[in-house]
């Protein structure tokens, strides 16, 4: 056990760390058919169109399955339920090489099928971050942390993306999924061997925990006997779906993950079937605009977190990075004007060090999801903020199958962007933590946090 000591310790970066590494595996495993879709859909046949569905099976099941998972987070606690998660979605991406062994249309079903089971499978893993990032860190370091957690899905294509454009490319399409479905399944009894609550883990110190404590966070979150933690009402419910900062996350997570889905569906396919590019190539060049949105998005956390402690709201704090980092995302639409290659990535790389910069509604949404439904309250706002992951796919499909091109399609990603700002700017009110009566009493009052007043 450690020793007492007035200096707090650092375990929760360690924490951290354990939730940036298996981010970086959840988006390397969703966004493994972005890179082998060249190969594969030639081996298969499959159009443009289809592909795009193909495509969007991921987003369906992953949106239905995110309130049942933010239940599952909440009744049986963030350890146990992100386990069996990683160890679902890793075996399932596994067993895609067993594709190459068919043919035909049923080969296509059967990866439909498939891709909705990682959907289904990683549904809890973002509301989980946030559950994790509520318990171990007080509220002046949610933005940054939060930051890094999401910003792992950039650093899954740096990393991941020419490592798995290279095994298609050298080994064949079957090994891609082979490899990071064993890598996942490894890093899953990582994840049960560091994770536990702050208040029960023997690496964290009485200092560490009065600092965490003190400064908002949730630190038994999942200690609670299990029957208390499922009880909720309607009523309580519904103030998730009608108090007004949530309903503009809602919208404002909706609008900035259409970014992110072009990064990880149709952009591979973008620079081999627009712009020339080898898969080689196109796993290698892609690293560019990730690294950017990485150096962004852990930018856009410590700049957020800087503004609160320098004496802003949390409201500004929150505010004026996602606003500024969705105007400069605006520059996707230079691509249209250009013939290079190299300015193609250029005007990439600003607008993904942009969409960085503004992706933290995670941490938002630590700073006000009740703390009884903490779970639950990531799972509705992943369920809006995913709804991208199947109309993105799907429309930009369209747009490329009848157009010829991916000039309207980079317009439409460039939309979402705008209307993120405007969600912003417009519909979300004061960021506050929402309190919720107990279950004996439904109704409910709204609270500032510590640091939250203007």
């Amino acid at each position: 056990m450690p020793q007492p000591t007035s200096t707090p310790g650092r375990f929760r970066y360690v924490i951290v760390a354990l939730l940036f590494l298996v981010t970086s595996i959840n988006y390397a495993d969703r966004s493994i058919l972005a890179i082998t879709a060249p190969v594969l859909a030639k081996d298969l046949g499959i159009d443009a169109l289809a592909l795009g569905w193909v495509f969007s099976a991921f987003g369906w099941a992953y949106v239905i399955a995110q309130v049942p998972g933010g239940w599952l987070l909440d009744r049986f606690g963030s350890r146990r339920v992100y386990f069996c998660s990683i160890l679902l979605w890793s075996a399932v991406t596994a067993a895609q090489s067993l594709l190459s062994f068919g043919s035909g249309y049923s080969v296509l079903v059967a990866l439909f099928i498939l891709r909705l089971m990682i959907g289904f499978a990683e549904a809890p893993a973002f509301p989980g971050n946030a559950r994790v990032v509520a318990a171990w860190f007080p509220a002046r370091e949610r933005g940054t942390a939060s930051a890094i957690f999401n910003s792992a899905q950039y650093f899954a294509t740096v990393l991941f993306a020419p490592l798995m454009g290279w095994i298609t490319h050298a080994m064949g399409w079957p090994w891609t999924y082979g490899v990071m479905g064993a890598l996942g399944i490894l890093v899953a009894f990582v994840w049960l061997k560091v994770m536990q609550d702050p208040a029960r883990h023997p690496r964290v110190g009485p200092a560490e925990l009065k600092l965490i404590v003190d400064g908002g966070g949730m630190a038994d979150l999942d200690g609670a006997p299990r029957a208390a933690r499922q009880r909720f009402t309607l009523q309580q419910i519904k103030v998730l779906f009608t108090d007004r900062s949530m309903i503009g996350l809602y919208i404002g997570q909706f609008a900035i993950n259409t970014l992110t889905y072009f990064f990880i569906t149709w952009f591979p396919v973008y620079l081999v079937q627009q712009r020339g590019l080898t898969l080689v190539q196109a796993g290698f060049a892609a690293s560019l605009p990730a690294i950017c949105g990485f150096a962004g998005g852990v930018l856009g956390g410590v700049w957020s977190d800087q503004l609160l402690r320098s004496g802003s709201s949390l409201t500004r704090a929150r505010k004026v990075p996602v606003i500024t980092g969705m105007l400069v995302s605006l520059a996707i639409l230079g691509c249209n004007y250009v013939d290079s290659p190299a300015m193609v990535l250029v005007f990439m790389s600003i607008a993904f060090f942009g969409k960085g910069i503004g992706a933290l509604g995670w941490a938002v949404m630590a700073d006000v999801a009740p703390r009884q439904l903490a779970g639950l309250s990531g799972g509705i706002f992943n369920t809006f903020g995913n709804l991208s992951s199947i109309v993105t796919p799907i429309v930009i499909g369209a747009i490329v199958q009848f157009t010829g091109s991916f000039d309207m399609a980079l317009v439409f990603v460039a939309a979402n962007a705008l209307l993120a700002v405007f969600s912003f700017l417009f519909v979300i009110g004061q960021i506050r933590r929402i309190e919720i009566a107990p279950v004996a009493t439904p109704s409910f009052t709204n609270t500032s946090t510590p640091g939250s007043r203007s």
